[in-house]
């Protein structure tokens, strides 16, 4: 496990190369307000955007999830406590006022640049910068 990225991952760099592409900028692997140890992402501080790359295999791809035979209980319970983490983060900064956008490591990127993007618009009075 030690080995595995826990960011810069080939799906975030995409994304992040697609949202500064669109004139976006953003913070980089930050820490979640009131959660010691959990991180996002990418976020939008003034936006109150926070995104998340999650992987298959860590997070319970419903497409490509797969399950270790090799002390199966550990780690069905290991990977359930992820996601279930990752709902807890979730409620956590909705109910801060923030939105959570998720996407799959096999997403395409620039599609999810796109939604992203569009919710920025949303959340911002068109400034092209944020930090």
């Amino acid at each position: 496990m030690s080995r595995q990225r826990r960011r810069d991952t080939e799906p975030e760099l995409l994304l992040r190369r697609e949202l500064h592409r669109r004139g976006l900028r953003f913070r980089v692997d930050a820490p979640i307000p009131g959660l010691p140890r959990r991180r996002a992402d990418v976020v939008f501080t003034r936006a109150r955007i926070a995104v998340f790359v999650d992987g298959c295999f860590w997070h319970g791809c419903p497409e490509h999830a797969t399950h270790p035979a090799t002390n199966a209980q550990w780690w069905a319970a290991k990977l359930t406590r992820n996601v279930e983490r990752d709902r807890e983060t979730d409620e956590h900064l909705r109910a801060a006022g923030w939105t959570v956008l998720r996407y799959w490591e096999h997403a395409d990127m620039a599609t999810a640049s796109i939604a992203v993007f569009d919710q920025w618009k949303r959340a911002h009075d068109g400034h092209t910068t944020d930090r």
